[in-house]
């Protein structure tokens, strides 16, 4: 009888088209196809854990972390993962996260359980402001800090100056208070980011185009002048959450209060189209930067202000959307790029994805890669830019008067700062963490240093 080989070639059927090299050769087809390669004078970093993408709000909530999913599938198909620097960050620590929230609210978060009942019966309301719109969840806390822990990472990789813009998509929950959850955010990344680069950075400016007025962010920062808030939004206070970001609310009524004018806010109407978006984006934030003279730039991109979003209501599409991110770049400062709102999850993603090439400078083309992952998820519109200004279209409300007497109300508010505030900063380390642990590595090996000259002074003493 024939011996047979115990190992013998394995010829496919098909070879080529399910090998596993096949994905990786049409990334890098789309790659010469886009011409991607890494930004020459500026270092771009990407921070993402996975494990975000698992998190579940619950079948009915309109939150949806699986839009993080779509939007690295996206990245990675266009092969745009070449430009930047990957990093999977840790999660933030409950330290970390206490630097802004109070120490019972995250101990709260630590312990509760999906199977807890939070209502309480003395207030008549939910423990910590959770119910509905915030729901307890399996897996909570640990949702809380790896979205918290990327913008941290984030943060750091500025301050230590490896990189020029870092983007994390998981982040920019701008709702969160000091004590209390609200509108789908618990923990205020975006707060305990802008803390990191104050310890580097005498001035912050962040800019917020969700359709929902940043108004954590604008509360955490209400007393200093070290931060500016601006915030671009759909206004009402009787009918559209959080009811606060009127053209008057622009810090401490007390013009001796290191606060006061440094929180501007830009009501808008239903239905704002491109050209008055970003034009008016334009017309706002030159000369707040020329007046301010920011340091670096943090900039919240919530998709909600897309039009067709599911809880949104203007008529944006995705180009003038990332035209924000690109004017934002032209000013040549460090950014820290963060997500937001955004519940028609196709559409974040796109968005997402083209502001990501923006901030490498690629300019891809407007097809999804046949060989993104999930592209049925997508329907019939498989291009980066669907028509969003047609779907569930408002009646635009923002007339060219009323446009134009808000940047004159923006203008009004920036006369009343004396120049951009000037802070006497000694030598502050960027990375507190990162510190503390080279001093103990500092610390462990001066003790073992000692310890063996104790050991040779005794030896030789012993000898005497």
């Amino acid at each position: 009888m024939t011996k047979q080989a115990i190992v013998q070639d394995y010829n496919h059927p098909q070879p080529g088209n399910t090998s596993t090299l096949t994905v990786d050769e049409k990334i890098r087809r789309e790659i010469w196809r886009n011409g991607i390669q890494r930004p020459k004078g500026y270092t771009v970093s990407y921070h993402a854990n996975p494990e975000m993408e698992k998190m579940h709000f619950g079948p009915k909530h309109p939150m949806k972390p699986w839009r993080l999913t779509l939007t690295n599938k996206i990245v990675l198909a266009y092969g745009m993962h070449e430009a930047m620097d990957l990093y999977i960050p840790r999660a933030a620590t409950s330290q970390e996260l206490k630097d802004f929230h109070r120490e019972d609210y995250i101990e709260f978060l630590q312990r509760v359980l999906p199977t807890d009942n939070t209502w309480d019966q003395e207030s008549g309301q939910y423990l910590f402001n959770t119910g509905d719109d915030c729901p307890i969840f399996d897996g909570l806390y640990t949702y809380c800090s790896l979205y918290a822990g990327a913008s941290l990472d984030a943060a750091r990789k500025l301050t230590n100056l490896q990189s020029d813009i870092a983007i994390n998509w998981s982040g920019g929950l701008h709702h969160a208070k000091k004590t209390e959850a609200s509108g789908f955010c618990y923990i205020n990344d975006i707060v305990l980011a802008i803390l990191q680069l104050l310890l580097y950075h005498p001035r912050v400016l962040y800019i917020d185009i969700d359709v929902h007025h940043g108004d954590g962010v604008e509360q955490a920062f209400w007393s200093t002048d070290r931060v500016m808030t601006l915030s671009f939004h759909k206004y009402n206070r009787a009918e559209f959450f959080p009811g606060t970001g009127a053209l008057d609310d622009t810090g401490p009524l007390r013009n001796d209060s290191p606060g006061a004018h440094h929180s501007l806010n830009v009501p808008l109407h239903d239905g704002i189209e491109d050209d008055q978006y970003i034009k008016l984006f334009q017309d706002i934030v030159r000369p707040c930067v020329r007046t301010y003279q920011p340091t670096v730039i943090v900039l919240q991109c919530g998709a909600d202000s897309l039009g067709g979003d599911r809880l949104g209501c203007f008529n944006v599409n995705i180009k003038a959307h990332g035209a924000c991110v690109a004017f934002i770049k032209k000013f040549g400062l460090p950014m820290l790029v963060l997500g937001g709102g955004g519940y028609t999850a196709r559409n974040v993603a796109k968005a997402w994805a083209y502001e990501t090439s923006l901030c490498i400078g690629a300019e891809v083309h407007p097809n999804l890669p046949a060989h993104t992952p999930y592209l049925e998820h997508f329907g019939n519109e498989k291009t980066l830019f669907p028509k969003l200004d047609s779907l569930n279209r408002y009646e635009n409300k923002n007339s060219r008067v009323y446009l134009e007497s808000v940047v004159m109300g923006i203008m009004e508010q920036l006369r009343y700062l004396q120049g951009s505030p000037s802070v006497q900063l000694q030598h502050i380390p960027p990375d507190l963490l990162g510190l503390r642990d080279e001093l103990e590595r500092e610390m462990f090996d001066e003790r073992i240093e000692r310890e063996e000259r104790e050991q040779s002074r005794r030896k030789k003493e012993r000898k005497g």
